[in-house]
């Protein structure tokens, strides 16, 4: 995100990347995590430290994902990087792809998945040399680096592999293919694995760790992790803002209502960036406010159920439920309750739900 983003392209991008269904928050905000190219390098930090030095993550290019077949793109939730991979014995960049594959599920079948992509990656890498005319005997493909990003809560204890889908006689084992696959189990990894790293990601992942857990895990785990942002540089401010973000639609989509308010407190007590804050407050007042109308409404069904049932028997009055429960227009509930002090029956109560076209 570019340091000189207005708070309107900033809120319209927050939209665009979480006004989502809750059930696919997960898919959204692991792309949010990944599309800033210094989470990728401390995701690699996280599972081979040893591969961070050699990779030029400053000239890291994420790739679309043309390769997929329009019929699945919908249900993919692959992420492809290139980045140089820089040889400090000959001096030279060769381009590798890093493959991060997010799963909030176990999928027994990962394995062949990944050389599914794979495979189609390296399709798409020969195509291009062959669209760009490049002689076949120059032709080179580009390794690529598979890491599944697991979220869910399930232990994921099914191996990567192909053979852990096959039943392979051993003779027949040196016929499947083999590939190593990096993976990180956020919910089930060691906490003192991820913050060891003393990389943002790791301190960030330490807040997903729990966010099905209570409050006050929770709690101690979303101020560890601000306490850690404290102490950033002014140099990173723009992946302070991000983690800011992240948080607060963590806890926004994650949490329960009644714990929102205090969380939310919490983290936007630790940044004096303006355009944060007037994004945690511009989804605050949407969240009173739909408070606001919600109890505004549930009080006129109340109302017009008091009214009915003092005038009515409750056999008579309860059929008139899962229709009044429909209308969520609170004028036109306030008209029903007019109605309701005069009508002269239940069912002339109904006709008159139907008249106002709800």
């Amino acid at each position: 995100m570019p340091t000189d983003t207005t708070t309107q392209d900033i809120t319209e991008e927050i939209r665009g990347l979480f006004d989502t269904q809750v059930g696919h928050f997960a898919d959204k905000s692991a792309r949010w995590l990944f599309r800033q190219k210094e989470n990728v390098r401390g995701l690699i930090r996280i599972l081979a430290e040893d591969l961070e030095k050699h990779l030029d993550f400053q000239r890291l290019k994420v790739l679309n994902r043309s390769f997929v077949d329009d019929t699945l793109r919908d249900l993919q939730s692959d992420m492809v990087f290139s980045v140089p991979f820089r040889d400090a014995v000959q001096g030279e960049d060769v381009t590798v792809y890093i493959l991060i594959e997010h799963q909030s599920t176990v999928d027994r079948m990962m394995g062949f998945r990944l050389l599914f992509y794979m495979c189609q990656i390296w399709n798409e890498q020969r195509g291009e040399l062959e669209r760009s005319r490049v002689p076949r005997s120059r032709w080179r493909l580009r390794p690529i680096i598979p890491i599944v990003y697991y979220t869910g809560s399930q232990r994921w204890e099914t191996p990567l592999s192909l053979s852990a889908v096959m039943d392979v006689p051993d003779v027949l084992s040196r016929f499947v293919p083999r590939f190593d696959t990096l993976f990180l189990g956020v919910k089930k990894t060691d906490p003192e694995a991820l913050t060891k790293t003393d990389h943002l990601l790791g301190w960030l992942l330490r807040v997903l760790q729990e966010d099905e857990s209570d409050v006050g895990s929770l709690y101690d785990a979303l101020q560890a992790t601000l306490h850690y942002l404290d102490t950033l540089p002014a140099a990173e401010a723009v992946q302070h803002k991000n983690a800011i973000l992240y948080l607060y639609h963590l806890i926004l989509f994650k949490r329960p209502e009644t714990e929102r308010e205090g969380l939310i407190q919490l983290i936007q007590s630790h940044t004096t960036d303006t355009e944060v804050k007037n994004i945690i407050m511009t989804g605050a007042e949407a969240l009173i406010e739909q408070g606001i109308e919600r109890g505004a409404r549930e009080m006129s069904v109340h109302n017009i159920f008091t009214v009915l049932s003092e005038r009515f028997s409750q056999a008579e009055v309860e059929p008139v439920r899962p229709s009044l429960e429909t209308v969520s227009d609170l004028t036109m509930l306030n008209e029903l309750f007019r109605i309701a002090l005069h009508i002269s029956s239940v069912e002339a109560f109904l006709q008159a739900i139907d008249t106002l076209d709800v």
